[in-house]
């Protein structure tokens, strides 16, 4: 990923003799001829196109407040695949009496009816306000009168007195964009570090001192057309990012005096030690003494005292689903209600392993849909957990103990997002967070083959690890959705679906089934694949063009699918399956497909192994023919022969 910090050009002659060429802050005009387009130029297969996009975020000088102006024009194409565009959210912050408000909202829908223009206007009894958090509100409005060739229109003001991080805006989008633009206009009294991520150039760029609004003002600029949609890869934690976006975040103020705003990570340690609902919270050692686990004080190493108090903590007390690195309701509430947000939870376990006289400190990270952390430009923004570690004789720890599931080392999904910052009390220190603990999918088909070609059995199902929480997570989301899974996925007739935790944190789900069409008779014979509804019928890594990004798959893993099939009495088996086994040169990826034998019974085990969690492109090959390997290896057939 391509990463830098913007700076004025030196030659600015250059950027305004460039800039003469286009206008920014100028949206074009409304045109009757969008209404009667039928598809993007840019990808005749999307289902919206951005036909102007403006962001313009400056200071109000009278009233100190950071303004942001958005207008936004969609041509909707087809209204069934455009969901995202068929309404609005608006997130406003609040901290404390300081909040964020709504200004000057105008939104419209425009169709073409008997060859005229026909405009709907958002009324005001739809708009409604919901409280997603303690801190954000969000305001909501769907768009009326959308249909296929529809035109959607909105334009609105956020005033916001929070200066240090002006909101990330997203260039790179999934739809199609004619044209761009992201403006932010600062006075020469305020400073801003631009942060630029993405690899896409703008068309159109002016980073200069000018006057403006009546006063010297530093200006970034920049406008974009004929964005293609984002195109996304299989196999990446979340491709935001990678896209292009741009974020600004408050360098420095000159009112009477220069006062420096940006931070290093050892001045964000110093400011949440110093802060009530973090270093504050970790100060009430009272609360540690009085609810220490019993017996602990009897255990010998470090790591035995550690896992025990986790486990305290992980089987004691419920996360809410709330992040963020700070408290809310406190320490003392949360033993109170045994329920609290990850900071209460992760900070009241940090407390108890010093209590316990290790060495143990939180990390602040941001989670895996949060974005990576900004590391060149420090900033608890770019944060929105907290977990604990320890440092031992046996060697560096960490824990989350906001899952049930979770174990030393053995973090949930969303913590796995490269790097952390252990916050010690004597430094911050920046962590390369790697998931080094393997995880294992065990798919298990006992079957039997009746008489009358039909085949009936049970299945199980069960993960372990990473992959374990992965699959609690979905199935707390949906649970009817997520038994529904295997009859979508198989096509195979499943009852009795049974989906649990297990006592170590592993997640089973085991079932009965049936087929009548897993067989073809053919006279005498009978032909089957021996992997049942097991085998790849489909290669994942099918990417034609070149890979641009990383493989990630959260965790090194092994995945076996054994196939245990009776054949029925007076059957025989005309020839096994071939055997096959392929792994690459630095034993990182590994496959192999053996068939046996045993009296009356078939078994069939396939067994893929992949060393580390995450590769570089340049192995995108390898799993590609390896994949395909698998695939052809789990398409044999065999024929049943009747004596």
């Amino acid at each position: 990923m391509k990463k830098i910090i913007l700076i004025a050009l030196s030659s600015m002659s250059i950027v305004f003799i460039e800039a003469q060429k286009h206008e920014f802050l100028d949206p074009p005009k409304f045109n009757e001829a969008d209404l009667s387009k039928t598809k993007s130029a840019l990808d005749e297969n999307a289902p919206a196109e951005i036909l102007y996009k403006s962001v313009h975020f400056n200071i109000d000088t009278n009233t100190g407040n950071l303004r942001k102006t958005a207008f936004y024009r969609v041509k909707i194409y087809d209204k069934d695949k455009a969901e995202d565009w068929l309404s609005l959210e608006i997130p406003l912050y609040q901290n404390g009496s300081n909040r964020e408000n709504l200004d000057k909202i105008k939104a419209f829908t425009y169709n073409l009816e008997n060859g005229s223009l026909v405009s709907t206007k958002v009324d005001k009894s739809s708009k409604y306000k919901s409280k997603e958090s303690k801190n954000v509100s969000v305001t909501k409005f769907a768009f009326p009168n959308v249909k296929n060739g529809s035109v959607i229109e909105y334009q609105y003001e956020v005033s916001s007195p929070f200066l240090y991080a002006i909101p990330q805006i997203l260039i790179e989008s999934d739809t199609p964009s004619l044209y761009t633009e992201y403006v932010l206009d600062a006075p020469s009294y305020i400073s801003y570090n631009v942060n630029y991520t993405g690899s896409l150039n703008p068309k159109y760029r002016i980073v200069e001192e000018k006057t403006l609004y009546g006063m010297q003002h530093k200006t970034y600029r920049f406008g974009y057309e004929n964005l293609k949609g984002f195109k996304t890869e299989k196999h990446i934690k979340n491709d935001m990012n990678f896209r292009t976006k741009i974020s600004a975040e408050l360098h420095s103020t000159n009112f009477r005096e220069l006062k420096l705003h940006s931070s290093s990570w050892e001045q964000i340690k110093e400011k949440l030690y110093n802060d009530d609902d973090f270093g504050g919270e970790l100060k009430k050692t009272k609360l540690a003494k009085e609810n220490m686990p019993a017996n602990v004080s009897g255990l010998k190493t470090d790591l035995e005292k550690a896992n025990a108090i986790f486990n305290y903590v992980k089987n004691t007390y419920t996360w809410n689903n709330d992040r963020g690195i700070y408290t809310e309701d406190g320490i003392k509430k949360l033993i109170e209600t045994k329920t609290g947000n990850a900071a209460e939870i992760n900070l009241f376990l940090v407390m108890l392993l010093r209590e316990a006289g290790l060495k143990a400190d939180p990390i602040i990270i941001s989670t895996v849909n949060n974005g990576l952390i900004n590391l060149i430009s420090p900033s608890v923004a770019s944060t929105n957990f907290v977990i604990a570690a320890i440092d031992t004789k046996e060697g560096f720890h960490v824990y989350d103990a906001t899952s049930k599931q979770s174990s030393v080392d053995n973090l949930p999904p969303r913590d796995w997002n490269e790097y952390g910052i252990l916050l010690a009390k004597d430094k911050a220190k920046q962590m390369q967070l790697v998931n080094s603990t393997p995880s294992f999918t065990h798919l298990t088909a006992n079957a039997k083959i009746n008489e009358d070609g039909s085949i009936s059995g049970s299945y199980s199902d069960k993960d372990t690890g990473t992959f374990a929480m992965f699959a609690k997570e979905s199935f707390d989301e949906n649970p009817e959705k997520y038994k529904k899974q295997y009859k979508d996925n198989f096509s195979i007739d499943f009852n009795n679906v049974d989906s649990k935790v297990l006592e170590s944190g592993d997640f089973e789900s085991t079932m009965s089934f049936s087929s009548d069409n897993l067989i073809d008779k053919v006279g005498k014979k009978m032909i089957i694949n021996p992997m049942l509804f097991l085998n790849k019928n489909s290669n994942e890594f099918d990417q034609t063009e070149e890979r641009k990004y990383k493989i990630d798959f959260y965790a090194p893993f092994t995945k076996v699918k054994k196939v245990i099939l009776e054949i029925p009495e007076g059957y025989t088996v005309e020839e096994l399956p071939k055997s096959k086994k392929i792994v690459t040169d630095d034993k990182e990826i590994e496959y192999s497909y053996i068939a046996e034998q045993k009296g009356n019974k078939l078994e069939i085990t396939s067994t893929t192994k992949i060393a580390s969690p995450d590769y570089p492109k340049e192995y995108y090959p390898a799993f590609k023919q390896i994949w395909g390997v698998a695939s052809k290896q789990e398409n044999q057939v065999i024929s049943l022969v009747k004596k």
